[in-house]
């Protein structure tokens, strides 16, 4: 009979222990996985989020101004210069050591103009780069070209306007290509043409009112970037527009750091129940072991014996353990998710390291009863028979 047939065999006869460390290695596990998967799910999804929102860093001119606000009221302001954007000024945008990073950049000028007696805010854009800043947008219709414009859909609706009509908008004839289906922003309001008809009918040639730029990468050092386009543009105030996002990110770490040092005490609790409950499974075998002893076995096969049965043990929690935990997982989520969006994922490498980390809780908890089943003197182990 081999080493790892006595293991298995006296774990079939002290079903109830084995069973008592099976359910403790679980619960670890289980509650470590859980926490793993549970956050990168969440993580994943603002991630995703965070790729579909479009613009995260928001170029507009420097102003030395003044605003007078108090309690929520503005009274207005002073401004005393205002530093315009120049267009020729956006190639340094490319040349940042982050340029790689830079998914669109969309330059953008607004100005008021009349329409059917109307006075509406007009917004010249690069279509372009449309597609990723504002990846929200649908439209009926076509984008415009150079004597055509796009309207939102409240502007479409109060001026009564649809596809194909002619419109003049500061005494210009533009046709309308298409409409902005509703976003539920301020996009609805405005009309949109192209950058360079806009410029022309503000004669702001060259000139631009703001910038969007979008880094669309999860790991994209936005920080970093918004001082880098600092320096090309010195005119210009470069801000990230992602802190809402980033403050859900942070909080989501400063869960998982506490998640996991209660999975350590988890962890912890599991690997004393393995060495307790070994520990008595030692003493009881008092007499089987001076029996292997006298019969010829070695102290290192003891201790092999002791160890087998802590890798059996632990190899079917960590598997288990994985299962439980990816389950509690999909619980927490509907729980705990505000929408269904977040996906439990299945992960390769989690599973492995719960069932290597159970197998090594397993075996160190297992050494000390181990050692002391090695050191029993056969003679006193044959006395107690």
């Amino acid at each position: 009979m081999t080493l790892k047939e006595i293991a298995f065999k006296n774990l079939m006869r002290r079903k109830g222990k084995a069973a008592f460390i099976l359910a403790g290695l679980i619960i670890g596990v289980a509650t470590v996985v859980a926490i793993v998967s549970f956050v990168d799910a969440m993580t994943n999804d603002i991630n995703n989020k965070l790729e579909k929102y479009g613009a995260n860093i928001l170029i507009v001119p420097r102003t030395d101004q003044l605003t007078l606000t108090y309690g929520g009221l503005s009274l207005g302001g002073v401004s005393f210069e205002m530093h315009e954007i120049r267009q020729q000024d956006l190639t340094g945008i490319r040349s940042i050591k982050n340029a790689r990073n830079i998914a669109a950049v969309g330059p953008m000028v607004l100005g008021g103009v009349e329409v059917m007696e109307e006075r509406i805010l007009i917004a010249g854009i690069d279509f372009n780069a449309s597609g990723i800043l504002k990846p929200w947008w649908k439209v009926s219709g076509i984008l415009p070209g150079e004597h055509e414009i796009l309207l939102g859909a409240e502007v479409a609706r109060v001026l009564n306007l649809g596809i194909g009509k002619i419109v003049y908008v500061n005494n210009r004839m533009l046709k309308v290509s298409g409409i902005l289906e509703p976003t539920g922003s301020q996009d609805d309001q405005l009309v949109f043409a192209r950058l360079e008809t806009v410029q022309a009918l503000l004669n702001k040639q060259g000139f631009l009112s703001m910038v969007e730029v979008a880094a669309l990468c999860t790991a994209c050092p936005i920080g970093e970037m918004v001082r880098q386009i600092s320096q090309v543009l010195p005119t210009a105030k470069v801000m990230a527009i992602q802190q809402v996002v980033k403050g859900r990110m942070e909080t989501l770490a400063q869960f998982k750091k506490f998640s996991f040092g209660v999975s350590g005490v988890v962890i912890l609790i599991g690997g004393l129940v393995v060495l307790v409950t070994m520990m008595g499974s030692i003493r009881e075998r008092t007499a089987e072991i001076g029996i292997f002893r006298a019969i010829g076995f070695r102290k290192s096969h003891v201790m092999r014996i002791v160890f087998l049965e802590a890798v059996i043990v632990s190899g079917v929690a960590g598997i288990f353990g994985y299962f439980f935990g990816v389950g509690f997982a999909y619980l927490g989520l509907r729980f705990f998710s505000e929408s269904m969006s977040p996906k439990i994922l299945t992960d390769v490498q989690l599973a492995i390291g719960s069932i290597i980390g159970a197998i090594l809780v397993g075996l160190l908890a297992s050494a000390y009863p181990a050692f002391m089943a090695s050191r029993l003197d056969p003679h006193e182990a044959l006395r107690s028979l």
